[in-house]
């Protein structure tokens, strides 16, 4: 497992101050987790997606502390979200989390797949 805190450089992923306190959250309804796991997966109309999911933490995870949240990431999507921006977007239409990737070539139009 390799631990990094946010602000440290190189950063696998950045986590907001809005992310952190919404993964907080669902950690705090699910005390059995160790953090909020992103995965990449083949699939969606550009040939990737994001998933999410409260999980536990496996021993080849990438670790990104911010604020006391964790983000769980396997090796293989580290590959595809190293720069990254994760953030926790509420508004009158929607809540959920992003990511701005600097990685992604394209991305379809209904905005949850990608291609690199």
């Amino acid at each position: 497992m390799e631990t990094q805190t946010a602000g440290a450089t190189a950063e696998l992923v950045r986590i907001s101050d809005s992310a952190a306190k919404k993964i907080l959250a669902l950690m705090a309804k699910h005390p059995e987790s160790d953090g909020l796991r992103i995965q990449v997966r083949g699939g969606g109309c550009s040939g990737m997606q994001y998933e999410f999911s409260v999980d536990k933490l496996r021993e080849r995870d990438r670790v990104v502390e911010h604020n006391g949240a964790r983000v769980l990431i396997d090796p293989k999507s580290a590959i595809y979200v190293r720069g990254s921006d994760f953030n926790y977007v509420k508004n009158l239409m929607e809540e959920r989390f992003e990511i701005k990737n600097p990685n992604v070539k394209s991305t379809c139009g209904c905005g949850t797949s990608f291609r690199i």
